[in-house]
């Protein structure tokens, strides 16, 4: 007969099977949605172009483009950090967490886990504030914004922060 110890261990194994296929499957949901958001601005862009007979606009390349600075609202996705980013074009929430890994003298030297994150962002560090600040800061890292210094241990990197 198995330990309850032992029960307890392969469903939390099971568990965190089923997040990281739920992750992926997400990081994927997410790949696609950003696919039709620059198809339809694409097309919006095309769309109002003029037309023959009107005098053609000078075509301008990707490089000679000035980069465009969308405004952040809450709950829009977090971009892929790239030079000229700021944390700006982040929605406040994540904005307030780069803010507290940046530090009050913009070192960017804290490390913290997300239980100090819940409590120097004013949320109390009970497991649904601490698991959505979390939620926010891996999503951070993975787009590279933030550096993961150990599991669950988050940190700003030099040159990304809010006065960059």
């Amino acid at each position: 007969m198995p330990s309850v110890m032992g029960l307890l261990e392969e469903r939390e194994r099971a568990a965190r099977r089923r997040v990281e296929a739920l992750q992926a499957e997400l990081r994927e949901a997410e790949a696609t949605w950003e696919r039709f958001v620059i198809a339809r601005e694409t097309v919006a862009e095309v769309l109002a172009e003029p037309r023959g007979g009107e005098e053609e606009a000078p075509v301008v390349t990707a490089a000679e483009r000035p980069a465009r600075v969308p405004a952040a609202a809450p709950g829009s996705m977090v971009p892929h950090w790239r030079v000229g980013l700021t944390p700006t074009v982040l929605a406040p929430d994540y904005q307030r967490i780069m803010d507290a890994l940046a530090g009050r003298d913009g070192s960017c030297g804290e490390v913290m886990d997300c239980r100090q994150l819940a409590v120097v962002l004013g949320l109390e560090p009970g497991p649904a504030k601490v698991e959505g600040v979390r939620s926010k800061a891996k999503r951070l890292a993975a787009r590279g914004w933030l550096a993961e210094e150990q599991p669950g241990m988050f940190s700003a990197v030099a040159g990304r922060g809010v006065g960059s």
